[in-house]
């Protein structure tokens, strides 16, 4: 069964690599009349989308304007309801297989990753990083630029010439090339093997249920009127606010209100809880909290945004703090509160697929309680991130049209919260063993002895792996560090491949690189098996032989 799985993970990727070279040319140029683009989308409200060759190009690769939906086959072997990562991994893995595959969408493909997600927040922490580099030049022996200017829709063209680029990836050439049906519309279940779309009628198989999730708006009694921005809207402003405010402090709010703070916005973080980033461990959050200092954003823990008010084009935000009542003046709110499973609208219903305020519910399996149905992503899974939902779409392709039985469960899922200093996990972290009464040894290595990051004046964070208390098995990690999301893959193919950290420790990491750090934290573990008696009896042996 191992081998029959890892043949289909094969036909999905290289179905997902075909035809990378569509014939639509990109390049991100922004010279040559920018000046008169930039005064062009100064004038635009802050709130609507810039029509300009990228949006075009995006458009065109993600619902072209003039697309007809094909005629509905008689029976499909595998109908998906949204086109996210999820969906799209899906289609593709199941159109490799030899799969009938319907593909339907009521917006955009790509979904939140391509279009209000990943894709688009990291082209703008890029550029963020770099202001702050130039704004910290004297730490590399360089002069701060007297005037360090911050062409705001000259960033944002960036960001969307990148995010038109990397939608050809997802396009509607590349589904229909793979054989692939796709439907746009709102789909809705007729029955447990039959849904509706644009009052076409599409019979299956079995089906897998992908459609996301959405932001998680709190309820602030004058939010509404006096407006706010989401990461569904945020990603279309051309103008900087000068004052803004992040309610909620997770991986999102983090992440954006690092990025506007190093663009020049003064820059507030309300969160209700006492510490940010509760996910993750304290002395990791702690070092993020410094940075949020050392930037300039005003962290406020503890306080609840309870009221919005709105004079001319100013915000006044009524904030509560324990008994302390304050208020703060801002051009513009973020709410990044979390994300809500996107289950209304589709009738799951008519299907017997039970679900609740979490999402849709699913066994082990990723079945629903309609065993021909499936679901993956955010749509039902704890883990909202974009690799998780590539992973359970592969698990649904695997069990639903091959008889297969990949768990959940058994996946090692790491994250990465895309600050700077970012903030890596994988695996579990030390309440979570002790819980389940799992002894627990840690090896923490910081990253100021780190020769690299030492070399580049990033020797912030540290690098932590928990093993269990006797063994050399790897029960988790936790990466503080510049370059986190690239070092916590290490860690997370020895956990998948069982490797334990002496094994480690024998591995030849290139030199200066920050992932020394996880070598010297197998190094410490090796030495902790040499103890005062094998010391002693190394050394007798030594001077035996010689």
């Amino acid at each position: 069964m191992d081998n029959i799985d890892n043949n289909i993970d094969n036909n999905i990727d290289n179905n997902i690599d075909l035809n990378i070279n569509l014939n639509i040319n990109i390049n991100i140029n922004l010279d040559g009349g920018s000046d008169q683009r930039s005064a062009a989308l100064e004038n635009r409200s802050v709130t609507g989308a810039p029509d300009d060759m990228y949006e075009r190009h995006r458009l065109a690769n993600v619902h072209p304007e003039r697309w007809i939906n094909p005629k509905p086959a008689a029976t499909y072997g595998l109908l998906i309801i949204g086109a996210g990562t999820a969906g799209l991994v899906a289609a593709h893995g199941a159109a490799a297989l030899g799969a009938k595959v319907a593909l339907v969408e009521k917006e955009l493909l790509g979904g939140d990753c391509l279009n209000v997600g990943c894709v688009p927040s990291k082209a703008l922490i890029r550029t963020s990083r770099l202001f702050a580099d130039m704004r910290y030049a004297h730490q590399y022996g360089a002069t701060v630029p007297q005037e360090i200017v911050v062409d705001f829709p000259r960033l944002m063209q960036r960001m969307r010439a990148i995010r038109a680029r990397i939608s050809r990836n997802d396009s509607i050439q590349r589904l229909t090339a793979a054989g692939v049906d796709v439907f746009f519309g709102q789909a809705h279940f007729l029955d447990e093997h039959s849904i509706e779309v644009d009052g076409a009628r599409l019979s299956f198989k079995k089906a897998l249920v992908a459609t996301g999730s959405r932001p998680n708006v709190p309820t602030i009694s004058g939010l509404s009127e006096a407006g706010f921005l989401t990461n569904e809207s945020v990603f279309n402003i051309t103008k900087l606010p000068r004052r803004l405010l992040v309610i909620g402090g997770g991986p999102l709010g983090c992440e954006l209100a690092q990025a506007f703070c190093r663009f020049g916005s003064d820059v507030t973080i309300a969160q209700s809880w006492p510490m940010f980033l509760p996910g993750e461990e304290r002395d990791a959050a702690q070092l993020l909290s410094d940075a949020f200092a050392r930037d300039g954003i005003s962290v406020r823990l503890n306080t609840t945004a309870v009221k919005v008010e709105l004079s001319g084009t100013e915000k006044i935000v009524h904030l509560v703090s324990d008994d302390y009542s304050s208020t703060v003046v801002v051009d513009a709110i973020l709410a990044g509160t979390g994300r809500l499973p996107n289950v209304e609208g589709i009738r799951l219903e008519a299907a017997g697929i039970e679900y609740d305020n979490d999402g849709i519910k699913v066994d082990d399996l990723l079945r629903t309680t309609n065993k021909h149905v499936y679901a993956a992503g955010d749509v039902c899974l704890e883990h909202k991130y974009t690799h998780t939902a590539d992973a359970s779409a592969r698990i649904v392709v695997q069990n639903a049209l091959s008889l297969g039985r990949r768990k959940l469960s058994a996946l090692v899922i790491p994250w990465c919260t895309y600050t700077d200093p970012e903030i890596a996990h994988v695996g579990m972290h030390v309440r979570e063993a002790r819980e389940k009464n799992i002894p627990v040894k840690t090896y923490t290595v910081p990253m100021h002895e780190v020769d690299r990051a030492i070399v580049d004046s990033e020797d912030e964070g540290f690098v932590k792996i928990h093993i269990e208390d006797g063994t050399d098995r790897i029960l988790g990690a936790t990466i503080v560090a510049r370059d986190a999301g690239e070092m916590i893959n290490e860690v997370s193919l020895a956990m998948v491949s069982g490797t334990g950290l002496r094994s480690i420790a024998k591995v030849i990491h290139a030199y200066p690189t920050k992932a020394e750090g996880i070598r010297r934290a197998a190094w410490a573990h090796q030495r902790s098996y040499f103890t005062p008696l094998v010391q002693a009896l190394v050394k007798t042996w030594v001077r035996w032989m010689n």
